[in-house]
């Protein structure tokens, strides 16, 4: 178990890293949409490096209220993305004015802020310390339990609410998605030129489609979870779906290796340390018309 833990941290702290330093480093990834990526991939890498506490129960709430912001900056970043692609999809036009860099980074910081503040007030205000639950997993393992009227606000804030707001903006976006990739379609197969527009549209559409991967696979790992929190099930149980939960974070970066041929080609640039030559920031990553 130990070296299993150890190597999923590992993994995930270094596929995470490859992602930021991607994003950060290269101009040309600078957009709304990457920033959010950027932000939830640093909240996976953090996720990666806490997966083990050793420093007793005197720092105990400390640590869950780190966990629970970093947890929740990934859920956030998660709704993001979806009201991202939500408004790229559904109002293009209104994109390029809705969404901007400023507007997502301030948006970014306060979902970081608000989740701060709300992971700190219930576990200094409710949680209490449970060593009824240690387990063997790993050593000085901590875990902090909320009352019932919390854990009631918990259950809506952390699953009901944000799962249900991004399950409902996806079915938009795929519905709003097929109609539109069906008119470009017909329109090329009748022989009609289609305006740069329409292709932005269709691709608009499969970076859509790719984060929708993304956000299945982060509900798919914690809709279990919280589940089985609710219900009367084995500790053996919620254990082995709190490392689900945290296996997700190794999974996204995978997705932009599976679907974003810039992710492939910034990490042969990083691997092999071409970023370091001069003006490296300013190549053209994109081979053809991609996000």
């Amino acid at each position: 178990m130990y070296v299993f833990v150890s190597f999923l941290s590992a993994w995930t702290v270094f596929l995470n890293l490859l992602v930021i330093i991607s994003i950060s480093h290269f101009k040309k990834l600078h957009t709304p949409t990457n920033l959010i990526i950027l932000s939830l991939a640093v909240a996976d890498l953090l996720i990666g490096l806490v997966t083990c506490w050793y420093f007793g129960d005197t720092f105990c709430k400390l640590f869950m209220i780190i966990l629970g912001i970093l947890f929740s900056a990934s859920l956030s970043s998660v709704v993001l993305i979806a009201v991202d692609r939500y408004v790229a999809v559904c109002h293009p036009l209104l994109y390029p004015q809705k969404i901007t860099t400023t507007k997502t980074l301030i948006s970014i910081c306060l979902s970081w802020i608000c989740f701060s503040s709300y992971n700190a007030t219930i576990v200094i205000n409710d949680g209490y310390l449970d060593t009824s639950l240690r387990t063997d997993m790993c050593y000085g393992e901590c875990s902090v339990m909320m009352g019932f009227a919390w854990g009631v606000i918990d259950l809506f804030m952390s699953f009901i609410f944000p799962c249900t707001l991004i399950i409902t903006l996806y079915l938009r976006i795929f519905y709003v998605a097929h109609q539109q990739v069906k008119v470009i379609n017909s329109l090329i197969k009748g022989g009609t030129c289609v305006m740069e527009g329409s292709v932005k549209r269709k691709s608009e559409s499969k970076a859509a489609l790719t984060l929708g991967i993304i956000v299945t696979v982060y509900l798919l790992c914690l809709i279990p979870y919280y589940i089985c929190s609710i219900s009367v099930v084995s500790s053996t149980t919620i254990n082995l779906l709190t490392w689900v939960v945290y296996t997700n974070s190794a999974l996204n970066p995978l997705v932009y290796a599976i679907f974003y041929p810039w992710f492939k080609k910034t990490v042969k640039n990083i691997l092999t340390l071409k970023i370091f030559q001069p003006a490296s920031s300013l190549v053209n990553i994109f081979t053809e018309h991609q996000l």
